[in-house]
């Protein structure tokens, strides 16, 4: 069984490199970056399993997994990260991920994941899937909708209306229109005094 493994943190890549080579069956590669990955995955004899850090130099999140995943014909791949949303992992194994390491997993489950993956199965940890992601009530927030809420966070981001219109897939009218409820809800005279205001409360 063939391996790359590919992730900027050297220590952890070593890691990760010793802890399959210590299984008889397993024969691992390295990458620094996205793009060394990519030269790696074109020139070498094909892999069973390609595992992509999510924010290493390259890689530019999905797009990075989604390039990989066309390379020579074709190839599995799987995410690497200690950082990663379950809306991100949710994505990538939709778009046909191989499926999503914690680096977190201890060293005997993730053998154990990286042998599923690369026999042809999608893997995730049940429990990160299933953890519910507390969100803090907030004053503020409660006043608004879910909708207010983008528009107020393009606001605070200094975005036009033309910019949250084409974000959130809306047009600018409609833009105006929640302008002119989340001004009267924050008591807001304007867009800058409406995003000072969700500034100063931590909103964003």
């Amino acid at each position: 069984m063939r391996v790359l493994i590919a992730d900027d943190h050297d220590l952890l890549r070593d890691t990760l490199v010793m802890f399959l080579q210590s299984q008889s069956d397993i024969e691992t590669s390295s990458a620094a970056d996205f793009s060394e990955a990519c030269k790696r995955i074109e020139s070498d004899d094909p892999y069973d399993l390609i595992l992509l850090d999510l924010n290493m130099p390259g890689m530019n999140g999905l797009d990075g997994l989604k390039t990989a995943m066309t390379l020579k014909g074709g190839q599995r791949v799987a995410l690497l990260s200690g950082s990663a949303s379950r809306d991100i992992v949710e994505k990538a194994l939709e778009a046909g991920a191989a499926g999503f390491v914690p680096k977190t997993l201890p060293a005997k489950s993730m053998i154990n994941a990286v042998k599923f993956m690369a026999m042809g199965e999608q893997y995730a940890p049940i429990d990160f899937m299933t953890a519910t992601e507390e969100t803090p009530s907030h004053p503020l927030a409660d006043k608004l909708t879910p909708r207010e809420l983008q528009v107020l966070k393009g606001l605070t981001e200094g975005k036009s209306n033309k910019e949250i219109a084409r974000d959130l897939d809306i047009t600018e009218p409609t833009v105006k229109l929640h302008m002119k409820t989340l001004y009267r809800k924050l008591d807001a005279s304007n867009r800058t005094q409406a995003a000072l205001i969700a500034r100063e409360a931590g909103l964003f």
